[in-house]
């Protein structure tokens, strides 16, 4: 019987699992990442690098705000700008080591994060869970791309 709380209970999961990992993050010494850089993070490293009007794009910010943003992260060490391949007016952002150490941190907290769900309420429904949400995702597709980026 449908009670209309799903997407808010899916959101507030999201909040409290990201607060988690923040904290954790902040503790191993990566305390000068925000919850948005993780949206950059994401969409880089699936991407294998991109430009500031791409990621601008996929975030759903003017290529100005995404400039900052990179300027940002540059600053903190966890993205690099490099030549295009093909286009020798435009510039490539890629991941560095420190935002892949960034990543690979934040992917180690969310298996940990998805271990004790699986203790509260079974691998098995766990699994059902993810394939739901899955289709759910793949649904969507089918009427306009679904990007994970923040609503801003």
């Amino acid at each position: 019987m449908p009670h209309g709380d799903l997407p808010g209970l899916l959101a507030l999961t999201f909040r409290a699992v990201m607060d988690q990992i923040h904290e954790h993050l902040a503790a191993e010494g990566f305390d000068d990442v925000r919850p948005a850089h993780g949206f950059a993070f994401q969409y880089l490293s699936h991407s294998g690098g991109a430009t500031a009007v791409e990621l601008a794009e996929h975030l759903g910010v003017t290529k100005q705000a995404a400039v900052q943003l990179i300027d940002e992260l540059e600053k903190r060490g966890y993205v690099e700008r490099r030549p295009h391949p093909t286009d020798r007016r435009a510039r490539m952002v890629g991941l560095t080591q420190r935002g892949w150490q960034c990543i690979e941190r934040v992917v180690a907290w969310s298996v940990d994060a998805e271990a004790r769900w699986a203790g509260l309420i079974g691998a098995g429904q766990l699994d059902q869970l993810r394939n739901g949400l899955i289709e759910f995702v793949r649904d969507a597709a089918r009427e306009r791309p679904v990007k994970l980026r923040p609503v801003w």
